[in-house]
């Protein structure tokens, strides 16, 4: 049995911790016992009361004895970098993860991890909304600002929300497999496995990491190359396959056709370019291995069911 405790503290986003805590019973549902064991700590006694007014009961608080924990998370808070963290607090983190094999957080606790020394040197990230205050203050600290989630050593750190729930998919693949993992994902209703490199904005992200080391080079390739020629015989050619044995096992591996992948990823990127309004709708068009804005524009219509100009209006940043 793994001890999850996942510190809450006075207005938690309360996603940061339903979602992970969702995500691990689900794993004792399927197994049929409990594998994890889940607690929520408070910095005091009493209810936790949340950003959305919603109120939530702790198991224990930060006074009491926390025995031997398997991984400690520590829950966001839309409003914590606007408000410094108690050394009480901070010490009971440090003391906690001293002797704890994995620690992290969701969303904004990544400033209770920073500000108690841990993520010195490391790799991070948080809510993209965060970053740039999260870099001002601590320098020493390597952000990934657009990550779905980062892991360095025994330390993780995720973005917002429901990215939570990404991570701690991500925890139960190493802890069980990636079979479970999945499983449990599809129970609960959400995309598995959205890789931590995948952009904070992306929605509608469908493919997986295929397991097949030919296929997932092929996945890198794509994802890293847009504006290449992307069709079977070259793709085939990029990881030594026939084409004819490539398209099948990619398509037994990821659920979805080389185009229909490439075209998927091909959107994904455009849409994260068009919610940028300087960034002209050539260049957008081209980048995303498009080519023109014609092209852009039909897969665009087709897969989102508006056109790259109006989604700029209402969703550009």
């Amino acid at each position: 049995m793994k001890k999850i405790a996942i510190l809450a503290m006075p207005g938690v986003q309360l996603l940061d911790v339903i979602g992970p805590s969702d995500v691990f019973a689900e794993v004792n549902r399927k197994l049929g016992y409990v594998y994890y064991q889940i607690e929520i700590v408070g910095t005091k006694e009493g209810p936790i009361l949340g950003s959305s007014g919603v109120r939530l009961v702790a198991d224990s608080t930060i006074a009491q004895p926390a025995g031997d924990i398997d991984t400690l998370l520590i829950a966001g808070n839309p409003l914590i970098q606007d408000h410094p963290v108690s050394g009480e607090i901070l010490d009971w983190v440090r003391s906690i993860a001293e002797r704890t094999p994995r620690v992290g957080s969701v969303c904004s606790g990544a400033f209770v991890l920073a500000e108690a020394g841990l993520l010195d040197g490391l790799r991070a990230t948080t809510h993209w909304s965060q970053a740039d205050e999260f870099a001002r203050r601590f320098p020493s600290i390597r952000l990934e600002p657009d990550r779905i989630f980062t892991s360095d050593g025994k330390l993780w750190t995720s973005a917002g929300v429901t990215a939570g729930i990404d991570l701690a998919l991500a925890l139960v693949e190493r802890d069980v497999g990636r079979q479970l993992a999945l499983s449990v994902a599809r129970e609960l209703v959400v995309f598995l496995k959205r890789p931590g490199g995948q952009s904070q904005f992306s929605t509608h992200f469908m493919a997986q990491i295929a397991q097949k080391t030919p296929i997932r080079a092929a996945q890198e390739f794509i994802n890293n190359n847009l504006s290449h020629d992307l069709a079977v015989p070259a793709l085939a050619a990029q990881v030594g396959m026939s084409e004819r044995n490539f398209a099948r096992m990619f398509k037994h591996e990821v659920q979805m056709t080389p185009g229909q992948y490439v075209e998927a990823v091909r959107l994904e990127a455009a849409r994260c370019l068009v919610e940028d309004a300087k960034i002209p709708m050539k260049t957008v068009a081209m980048q995303s291995g498009f080519g023109d804005v014609i092209t852009l524009r039909r897969a665009f219509v087709r897969h989102f069911a508006i056109s790259p100009t109006n989604y700029r209006k209402s969703f550009s940043r």
